[in-house]
C-alpha cells in the first residue's frame, strides 16, 4: 500500500528528519505565525494553539491532505523559554537551565481542511542539564547551534553533551513526539507506518 501524503507546517529540519524515518511522503510548508504567548497562557495550551494555528494556515492550500503543525517550548520556574534572540539571550537561557531540571513541551496538531477534522495534543518530557561553567556556555553559544532552538540547545547535536538525563520522550525534546504522532496517524489511516510503507 502506498504511504499517504503528509504536509508538515514547520521549517524545522529536526521534525522533517524524524517524520521521514516513518517513510511518509512529506511536503514541507513554512507558515508565518506570531509565536508570542497570550497573557496567562500555560505551556501546553500555548504549544497546542500554535500547532493548530500553523496547521490551519497551511491546510487551506492542501484541502484534501492532512497537515501537521507543531510547536516546542522549554519551561523552567513556570516561565517559557523560546528561541534566543541573540547570543546574550542564549547565554542567559543556558545559565538558567544549567545544573537543574526543566520541562520540554511540544504541542502538535493534525488537521484536514475538508471535513474540518482536527486532532491536537501535547507531550512533556523532563530534561536535566549538567552543571556548566560560564566558559562552557560561551563556547557552546559560539558554535551558533543554540540560536534557533527553544531553550538554546539541541539534544540531537552538540548539545547532547550538555544533557545528563531525559525522562519521557526523547524525540519530543528533539522537537516532535514521534511515537504519539505515529499512533495518531495510524488511527486516522488504519495503516501501520512502520510496515505498510513505500520501498
Amino acid at each position: 500500500m502506498s504511504a499517504p501524503r503528509l504536509i508538515l507546517a514547520s521549517g524545522s529540519p529536526r521534525r522533517r528528519e524524524l517524520l521521514r524515518q516513518l517513510g511518509l511522503k512529506l511536503i514541507v510548508e513554512v507558515p508565518d505565525v506570531d509565536e508570542t504567548p497570550l497573557p496567562g497562557e500555560q505551556p501546553e495550551a500555548h504549544t497546542m494553539r500554535l500547532a493548530a494555528t500553523k496547521a490551519v494556515k497551511i491546510a487551506a492550500r492542501y484541502p484534501d491532505d492532512w497537515v501537521l503543525g507543531a510547536d516546542t517550548t522549554v519551561v523552567v520556574d513556570g516561565a517559557m523559554l523560546g528561541k534566543p534572540v541573540d547570543a546574550d539571550d542564549a547565554f542567559r537561557m543556558l545559565s538558567t537551565i544549567s545544573g537543574r531540571w526543566h520541562t520540554v513541551v511540544t504541542g502538535f496538531c493534525l488537521f484536514k481542511h475538508n471535513g474540518n477534522e482536527r486532532f491536537t495534543s501535547a507531550v512533556a518530557s523532563e530534561v536535566y542539564i549538567r552543571q556548566l561553567t560560564p566558559e562552557q556556555i560561551r563556547a557552546y553559544v559560539a558554535t551558533g547551534e543554540p540560536m534557533d532552538k527553544a531553550g538554546a540547545y539541541a539534544i540531537q547535536d552538540i548539545g547532547a553533551s550538555l544533557v545528563q538525563v531525559v525522562r519521557g520522550s526523547y524525540t519530543n525534546v528533539v522537537g516532535l513526539p514521534l511515537a504519539e504522532v505515529a499512533v495518531l496517524w495510524e488511527k486516522i489511516h488504519g495503516q501501520n507506518v512502520l510496515i505498510e510503507r513505500d520501498s
